[in-house]
């Protein structure tokens, strides 16, 4: 019993503390899943979501230290409980979220590791039970130092914790687990290879036949029966292939421009989901990279999902003429954690990437 007891404490500890890191070095991320989770048609709190930074901030960093303190031993009774607590809750949401298809991907190891809800709901009732186990088996949770060096461990945790977390939001994630990572080839990212599994639906067609309705189900094609069509619904079966990159474009004017500008050899894009909620600073310190760019004839554009007023507020205040294209604001936010961002581009394949604190190490 002992050595399973420590055998669930590693599995436990090692999750938690790799589930917080993964979510600590993007911040920003984790704060766009909890501002979906309390959004509109979710758990409506919308009144959570402009604390959903500071939020999560403290879940990480909570998580990933939760993780060391089991490992170690250190403060025993209170790791005990917090870890029951979190974990019921995050079974409560998981479950929630895959019985009500609410969130498609839950971010529970950020975008290291995509789960789907169930996925996660099957995760997080493992998690469960071995945490009901190490709960209740307490009189197995030792020590594995004396407390005053395991306080040291603990405190170094927090500090390597709080200087992640620190970096995540003033610069770009130390590690990038999205496609948009430097080197990334874009457009060879959105092909769909041939022969890759296709997405498998039912058809529920309703139909009134004989005064009765019936319910005849097909895989797509339209049911050869007497009567009148009520209404259909779809029901994904399967999923198919879906490409790394998926909703990308860039549109102007009601026109897509993607493949030209994924063809130019020399792009800046600048990519700010929301002009509004960008700051002014931010903007006038990379003004002399966009002057730089132009100067050495790289083409230069804007991608938001902000409109005319606010790109003409934006003009007025750069004095000059942007080129702004159109694109999703959540696919911009996946782009690049900066608002505003900048990438430089190679016919399509990201060379270079960089936050707007850090714009002055592009090199042109």
């Amino acid at each position: 019993m002992k050595y399973i007891y420590q055998i669930a404490r590693i599995i436990v500890g090692a999750l938690f503390i790799f589930s917080g890191y993964v979510k600590l070095v993007d911040p920003l991320g984790f704060s766009y899943k909890l501002q979906e989770y309390f959004g509109p048609g979710v758990l409506e709190l919308e009144f959570l979501v402009p604390v959903a930074l500071p939020l999560a901030v403290f879940i990480v960093i909570f998580e990933l230290l939760l993780g060391v303190t089991l490992l170690l031993g250190f403060a025993p009774k209170f790791t005990r409980w917090s870890l029951l607590l979190m974990i019921i809750f995050f079974t409560f949401l998981t479950f929630y979220s895959a019985y009500f298809n609410k969130v498609t991907d839950c971010g529970c190891f950020g975008d290291a590791i995509p789960l789907t809800p169930w996925q996660s709901f099957y995760k997080d009732i493992i998690l469960l039970v071995l945490i009901l186990f190490i709960f209740f088996k307490k009189q197995y949770l030792k020590p594995i130092m004396p407390k005053p060096l395991a306080f040291i461990v603990f405190l170094v945790a927090f500090v390597v914790s709080g200087y992640l977390s620190y970096y995540g939001l003033n610069h770009l994630p130390v590690v990038d687990f999205r496609p948009y990572h430097v080197g990334a080839n874009i457009p060879e990212s959105m092909i769909v290879p041939e022969g890759a599994q296709k997405a498998v639906y039912n058809y529920h067609w309703n139909f009134k036949i004989d005064g009765e309705e019936k319910t005849i189900t097909t895989k797509g094609s339209y049911p050869q029966v007497d009567g009148e069509l009520i209404d259909y619904e779809t029901e994904l079966v399967e999923e198919g292939y879906i490409p790394p990159i998926h909703d990308f474009s860039l549109e102007k004017n009601g026109e897509d421009y993607t493949e030209s500008l994924m063809a130019e050899p020399k792009l800046l894009m600048i990519a700010a989901y929301n002009l509004s909620k960008s700051e002014n600073e931010a903007w006038n310190s990379i003004k002399s990279q966009i002057e730089e760019a132009q100067a050495k004839n790289y083409k230069v554009i804007v991608l938001t999902s902000s409109g005319i007023k606010d790109q003409n507020v934006l003009n007025e205040q750069l004095q000059t003429e942007l080129d702004f294209y159109f694109a999703d604001e959540t696919a911009i936010k996946t782009i690049v954690r900066s608002n505003p961002g900048l990438l430089i581009l190679n016919e399509g394949v990201i060379k270079q990437k960089s936050h707007w604190h850090d714009a002055e190490d592009l090199k042109f």
